[in-house]
């Protein structure tokens, strides 16, 4: 049969000494961790993209991409490759991108940052492009209902715009 201690402070001293030699280990690894955060983790490149031509790069990338998942015609009836497209539309290099997306990659904050202004670009984009698609769809309606009207002989067609104001 097992006993069980249930009284308080009732820790053997066997685990007060790994329970000293963790701290001390722990704290050991936290202060390593803490100087390896103010290291460099990749230099910085002598061609670095600056910064709102990389986000700029990297948006049109993630249409291009967009693209290539959603309607791969496209970019074949224009002949367009991604990678090649970026290059030459933003005059760089292969090695000068990759350089600068790793080094904007080792600055976590920074690199998100980039990838956020990104996507709230594409948000905006997105909601532009439903708007002018719901526009477009209210015409096509407003203009079957205009011309229903005109075979009845009467017009009950008004736009919202020449409504009067309640």
């Amino acid at each position: 049969m097992i006993k069980v201690n249930f009284r308080r402070n009732a820790t053997p001293k066997g685990l007060l000494l790994i329970g000293n030699c963790m701290r001390k280990t722990l704290f050991f690894c936290l202060l390593l961790l803490i100087g390896s955060c103010a290291e460099e983790v990749v230099k910085k490149p002598e061609n670095l993209i600056p910064e709102a031509k990389m986000t700029n790069i990297l948006y049109d990338l993630a249409l291009l991409n967009a693209t290539k998942i959603t309607n791969p015609s496209v970019l074949k009836q224009h002949d367009i490759e991604n990678m090649p497209y970026i290059f030459e539309k933003y005059a760089i290099d292969s090695v000068q991108f990759v350089q600068s997306d790793l080094y904007y990659a080792s600055i976590p904050l920074k690199y998100q940052k980039i990838y956020e202004t990104i996507e709230n670009r594409l948000e905006i984009e997105i909601k532009e492009i439903d708007e002018a698609r719901k526009r477009s769809t209210d015409s096509i309606q407003n203009a079957a209902k205009a011309k229903k009207d005109s075979v009845t002989g009467t017009l009950k067609f008004t736009p919202k715009s020449s409504q009067p104001n309640k």
